[in-house]
C-alpha cells in the first residue's frame, strides 16, 4: 500500500525519534547552550575519567615542575593559576560545587515547594493562609544570616552544608510558583469534573494537580538554578562557600584577582565559564516556558 496515500499513515517528522524532533523545534543559538549544559555537566560528573585531565590541586612549583602564571601549552590548555594549578582541571572540578548546589537548589524546590504549593494552591482556606505565612516569613529572612549561622553552629564550610541552607531557602520560591499554577489548575474542567464524581481529593491532587505544574516549574527551575549558581559564585568570591583547596568558580576568581596586571587569564577563564553556563541555563529556560506557554494557549 502507498504511505503517501493512505492518510492513516505517519509522516516523515512524526516518525523521527522524540528527540530529534524536540531538538529540532530549537533555535540554533537555544541548540548551542544546550550543548554547553551537556558539556559542563558531563564534564563535571566523568571529571576523575577525563584522560589527561590534571589534578587541580596539584601545585608543580613545589616539586620544581611546574610554573605559576604559565600560558596556555600543550601541557596546561588555558594555563596555570598563581599556585601553578592547572586551570582547565580547576574549572572542570570547580563545576561539580556550582551544579551541585543548583541541583540540590532545583530537587529541594521542586519536591518540597512544588507540593506544598500545589497543596496548598488546590485546598486553598486555612491551610493556604497558614502555610503561605510562613512562606513570607522565610522569605523576609536573610538568607546571608542564616547560611553563616548555620556555618558557625556546625563549625564547618562544606558542600553539604552550603547546598543544604541554599536547596532549603529556595522551597518558598518554588511554593510561590506551584501555588499559582495549582490556582488556576483546580479551576479547570477536568479537575471540576473530577471532584463532581466523587474522586478523592488525594487522588485529584496527586493524579490532575500536581502533573500539570510539574511542567511550569521544571521551566522556572532552569532559570532559578542559573540564579543558584551565580549566587554560589558570589558566596564563594566573598570566601563563604566551600574552603579551599575544593576548586569553585568564584574562589578561582578570588584568588586571581591579586595578580591581575600581571595575568588575567586566571580570573578570565572561571568567568567565562560562569557566564556561558548561567546565559546557556536562561536561554533554555526561556524557550522551555516559551513552548510550554505555545502548548497552553492551544489548549
Amino acid at each position: 500500500m502507498d504511505t503517501a496515500l493512505d492518510p492513516a499513515a505517519p509522516t516523515e517528522a512524526a516518525r523521527r525519534p522524540w528527540i530529534r524532533r524536540f531538538v529540532s523545534k530549537m533555535p540554533w543559538t537555544t541548540r548551542f547552550c544546550a550543548s554547553w549544559l551537556i558539556v559542563i555537566v558531563g564534564a563535571a560528573v566523568f571529571a576523575d575519567l577525563i584522560p589527561g585531565l590534571a589534578d587541580p590541586n596539584y601545585q608543580g612549583f613545589l616539586f620544581g615542575d611546574g610554573a605559576t602564571n604559565e600560558s596556555p601549552s600543550l601541557t596546561h590548555f588555558l594555563g596555570t593559576d598563581n599556585n601553578s594549578r592547572d586551570i582547565l582541571a580547576r574549572i572542570v572540578y570547580g563545576a561539580r560545587v556550582s551544579l551541585t548546589v543548583a541541583l540540590a537548589a532545583v530537587f529541594m524546590g521542586v519536591v518540597f515547594g512544588g507540593f506544598f504549593g500545589s497543596l496548598v494552591g488546590f485546598v486553598r482556606g486555612r491551610t493556604d493562609s497558614a502555610v503561605m505565612a510562613v512562606v513570607d516569613v522565610i522569605l523576609a529572612f536573610p538568607g546571608l544570616v542564616l547560611l553563616l549561622t548555620v556555618v558557625t553552629l556546625l563549625g564547618r564550610r562544606d558542600l553539604v552544608v552550603i547546598a543544604t541552607v541554599i536547596g532549603f531557602l529556595s522551597i518558598p520560591p518554588y511554593t510561590r510558583v506551584a501555588r499559582a499554577n495549582a490556582l488556576s489548575i483546580s479551576r479547570r474542567e477536568f479537575v471540576t469534573a473530577a471532584r463532581a464524581i466523587g474522586t478523592r481529593k488525594r487522588s485529584i491532587l496527586f493524579r490532575e494537580v500536581i502533573p500539570n505544574v510539574l511542567p511550569t516549574l521544571l521551566a522556572y527551575a532552569m532559570v532559578n538554578a542559573a540564579v543558584i549558581i551565580l549566587l554560589e559564585g558570589a558566596l564563594a568570591f566573598l570566601g563563604l562557600s566551600v574552603e579551599p583547596p575544593t576548586s569553585s568558580w568564584g574562589t578561582m576568581v578570588n584568588a586571581a584577582r591579586v595578580d591581575l596586571q600581571i595575568n588575567v587569564w586566571p580570573a578570565i577563564w572561571p568567568s567565562l565559564a560562569l557566564v556561558f553556563t548561567v546565559y546557556s541555563l536562561n536561554n533554555v529556560g526561556d524557550w522551555l516556558r516559551r513552548l510550554r506557554s505555545v502548548r497552553s494557549a492551544a489548549l
